[in-house]
């Protein structure tokens, strides 16, 4: 199964040493026959030229007036049309809300840091292993606030109230089980005043508790194979 990428945005250069670039991060975290596009540089493949796609998140939101992020838009919404295997990471993630009919908006809660625990609202057959919760790293001020009609929200705290959800052949997930806990770590200190001292001091503090970003490859790869499975529509 060849796997497409869809990189949408990069590591800072000073903190490329920790763990690589995104695509990087990606990668070790789901292993695969996988193939990068660039969407910054301009590189939009075709939809049929890999037989499944994830797009990673991004520092920007899926709502700015932005080229390239207006031809992710339409990217996705081929996709899903298509049927196609799909799997969102935080801006990935909200993508899928915000051209598929939710609505993605800033939390007024403010940023969501550090490891965060989610309650999963019943196994599916391919969210194996099964988990009553699932913990994960969190960085992101953007939420989806309301699902696209026909969604199923998977997973939700007071925080996010769908942190993971499907629709069709696509899988969002808001937090990143791809970042290691050093680059979290890096990244709060860069984005300290961004974020408040608190809440970055709160966040840091989560960064050794046990996360599942293992049991989150497996359904995610789970998920694509079995979303590609079911076919293309013509």
């Amino acid at each position: 199964m060849k796997l497409g990428l869809l990189q949408c945005d990069h590591v800072a250069d000073q903190l490329q040493g920790i763990a690589g670039d995104l695509d990087a991060m990606f990668q070790r975290w789901l292993p695969g026959n996988w193939q990068v596009f660039d969407l910054r540089a301009g590189e939009f493949p075709r939809t049929d030229e890999c037989d499944g796609w994830a797009v990673t998140g991004s520092q920007w939101s899926v709502y700015d007036n932005v080229d390239w992020i207006h031809r992710l838009a339409g990217f996705v919404q081929q996709v899903h049309a298509e049927r196609r295997p799909y799997l969102g990471v935080c801006f990935g993630h909200q993508m899928i809300a915000h051209t598929l009919g939710g609505r993605v908006a800033k939390s007024g809660r403010g940023w969501c840091v550090g490891v965060h625990e989610f309650r999963v609202h019943g196994c599916e057959e391919w969210m194996d292993p099964p988990l009553e919760s699932v913990s994960v790293l969190m960085s992101c001020q953007d939420q989806v606030e309301e699902l696209p009609p026909g969604s199923v929200a998977l997973a939700s705290n007071a925080h996010h109230p769908a942190a993971i959800f499907r629709y069709g052949t696509l899988l969002g997930i808001q937090g990143h089980p791809e970042w290691p806990p050093a680059y979290a770590e890096a990244l709060l200190g860069v984005r300290r005043v961004r974020v408040s001292a608190a809440v970055a001091d709160a966040a840091l503090a989560t960064l050794g508790r046990p996360r599942h970003s293992a049991e989150l490859a497996a359904w995610a790869r789970h998920w694509l194979r079995g979303a590609y499975s079911q076919g293309v529509s013509p």
